[in-house]
């Protein structure tokens, strides 16, 4: 059986999913590719991994944390081979970095697939814990986020301030409540990003 929450985040409403131990899903309501959920989840607040998942997000949200430590198994049994070796590429970006689409791509194998790595990533079923938010375009155009370019740019611009010692909460980045646009404040260009 797949368990389910949602909860408040400073970027918007959340839902996490889990199978046995092991967050298998972490998507901003209403993103894009958001999964079918007609009578295969049930609300369960108490299974686990969510009580850590809600401490570790709170902590990196906080600036205070760089790296999750929870059991993971993205998309249950969905996924291709391709597609769990993207999202694997995509877990190993470090806090504060970006990579491209093209360079997953390489990374996986398949060094002319960088629209077929933008897809997979595009199909990520764990946000944030698997940043596919570090994922942009070649000379680091901000192309494509389920979650919205908007949260986008405030992860990036976040992660690069806490990475950079500045460790003050994502909250102070966006709009009152987290379910609108950024704020300008968090509206840098590219190179202030510091993308790479």
């Amino acid at each position: 059986m797949i368990s389910t929450i949602c909860f408040d985040s400073p970027l918007g409403r959340m839902q996490a999913t889990a199978e046995g131990n092991a967050l298998t899903g972490l998507y901003f309501i209403g993103q894009q590719h958001f999964p079918d959920t007609a009578g295969d989840w049930a609300e369960d607040a108490r299974a686990q991994p969510f009580a850590a998942l809600r401490r570790q997000l709170d902590e990196y949200f906080a600036g205070r944390r760089q790296a999750f430590d929870l059991p993971l198994a993205p998309g249950g049994s969905r996924g291709t081979a391709f597609q769990r070796a993207v999202w694997d590429a995509i877990a190993a970006v470090p806090f504060g970095a970006t990579t491209t689409y093209a360079a997953l791509a390489a990374q996986c194998g398949r060094p002319a697939a960088a629209r077929a790595s933008g897809a997979a990533t595009g199909r990520n079923p764990i946000s944030l814990i698997i940043p596919c938010h570090r994922i942009v375009g070649t000379g680091g155009a901000l192309t494509g986020y389920a979650g919205g370019l908007e949260r986008k740019r405030a992860l990036l611009a976040f992660e690069r301030a806490v990475a950079e010692g500045d460790a003050r909460p994502i909250s102070s980045l966006v709009a009152a409540g987290g379910a609108g646009p950024a704020a300008t404040a968090i509206r840098p260009a590219q190179a202030e990003l510091g993308l790479r």
